[in-house]
């Protein structure tokens, strides 16, 4: 098993603390604790939380779109390709037990520094951006049925994911995911 480095232990143990208690369910004295550093260790990585969730959310940002890119070039149609990323977000919600990092911070919005809001801008910039796309791909290839605006499509199926992962997540249960997202599941054909 290959060691991490201190900033990613750091990254990775605050992604998941922000995604299970959000932004303001986390300190550095948590961080440190987990990681098994002192507290100003941290400090020399990140020197403020609004640094560390800023370096998360282009983290998270790099990884996602990696994954949007992966997608593309694993499925041929546009429905495979959103479907794909429908199952990104049921797989990021772990059952009712996480969150995504853009919806767990966008709860946590009024706390947030303006250049985490700022990521999160980006962020949702580019999923709807790829969603759009591929709402344009399936209504093109016949793999989704009823598209009439991709762009109106994309930014009603990324709110559609986002609250299905509230939903579970409010009452860790994951079947309140499938069942907010069933109408569109419904509508794409592999």
């Amino acid at each position: 098993m290959a060691t991490i480095d201190t900033k990613t232990a750091l990254l990775n143990s605050a992604e998941n603390a922000a995604r299970t208690l959000g932004f303001d369910g986390f300190s550095y004295a948590d961080l440190a604790e987990d990681v098994g550093i002192r507290k100003a260790s941290i400090h020399h990585h990140f020197p403020s939380k609004a640094k560390l969730s800023v370096a998360l959310m282009q983290r998270y940002h790099e990884t996602f779109q990696a994954i949007c890119v992966q997608l593309e070039t694993s499925f041929e149609t546009g429905g495979a390709q959103l479907a794909g990323l429908i199952n990104q977000y049921k797989l990021g919600s772990d059952g009712g037990r996480r969150l995504c990092l853009c919806t767990s911070f966008s709860a946590s919005r009024d706390s947030l520094p303006p250049d985490v809001v700022e990521q999160l801008r980006l962020f949702r910039v580019m999923v709807m951006d790829w969603m759009t796309g591929a709402f344009e791909r399936g209504r093109d290839d016949g793999s989704i049925s009823g598209v009439t605006n991709p762009e109106l499509e994309a930014a009603s199926a990324l709110s559609l994911l986002e609250g299905a992962q509230l939903a579970a997540r409010a009452e860790e249960q994951p079947a309140l995911f499938d069942n907010a997202i069933a109408l569109l599941v419904m509508r794409i054909s592999h």
